[in-house]
């Protein structure tokens, strides 16, 4: 027996419905998984060590819920853009905190991340550790820092190895690009840093050396 018109019809607009709903639910917890993955930087920033960490299991939950409700049944909207870009910050978050602590990178796999996700959430972490030496370097040269160059350093070397074509890695070479100009920038602010301190230094002992003398 033939359907009609009117039967086929409704069976599509069900369908786009459905999918019009999870959509929604899929952008709501896209937005708060990227608020929850910016919390957790800048109270990492801020030596909030408590709170980053209660941030990223709120982005995680988020994170794991998208993954859950979208990828087996809905890849569509699981691999649309804005999911993607919040897993993309989730794990910019996770990574970020975990380099700040000198604790080991979470993989893809613990984080339930696609691995382009995790690498431009990667390359986009460098910034953040810009941001964390420059804060370091604000009450003058801090060793600190040297660690935190080795990490941008090393993971510049095993982005630029990611030669695959954009479709595939989804922008990462323009972001690979863009670390290393970040990554250069901060070496030569550390630089000058030990550089004026070396200097302070060898004036303070001048300074020493002729008041001992003057007395």
């Amino acid at each position: 027996m033939m359907r009609s018109p009117d039967d086929i019809f409704e069976d599509i607009r069900d369908d786009f419905e459905n999918k019009t709903a999870l959509r929604d639910d899929a952008l709501r917890d896209a937005r708060q998984c990227i608020k929850h993955a910016s919390l957790a930087i800048r109270a990492i920033h801020r030596g909030e060590e408590d709170e980053a960490r209660q941030e990223l299991s709120k982005g995680r939950e988020l994170a794991n819920c998208l993954r859950e409700s979208l990828r087996s049944n809905h890849p569509e909207l699981y691999y649309a853009g804005y999911t993607q870009d919040a897993l993309k910050e989730y794990c910019e978050a996770e990574l970020t905190v975990a380099m700040v602590l000198g604790e080991e990178l979470p993989t893809p796999k613990e984080l339930n991340a696609e691995n382009p996700a995790w690498l431009n959430g990667l390359a986009e972490a460098v910034g953040e550790l810009r941001r964390r030496c420059l804060d370091l370097l604000r009450p003058g040269y801090n060793s600190e820092v040297e660690r935190l160059l080795e990490h941008m350093d090393e993971i510049y070397t095993q982005l630029v190895t990611m030669d695959f074509p954009d479709a595939i890695t989804e922008g990462l070479r323009r972001r690979t690009d863009l670390a290393r100009g970040i990554i250069e920038r901060t070496r030569a602010d550390i630089t000058v840093a030990y550089r004026e301190e070396q200097l302070a230094e060898k004036l303070d002992r001048l300074s020493g050396r002729l008041a001992d003398r003057d007395s």
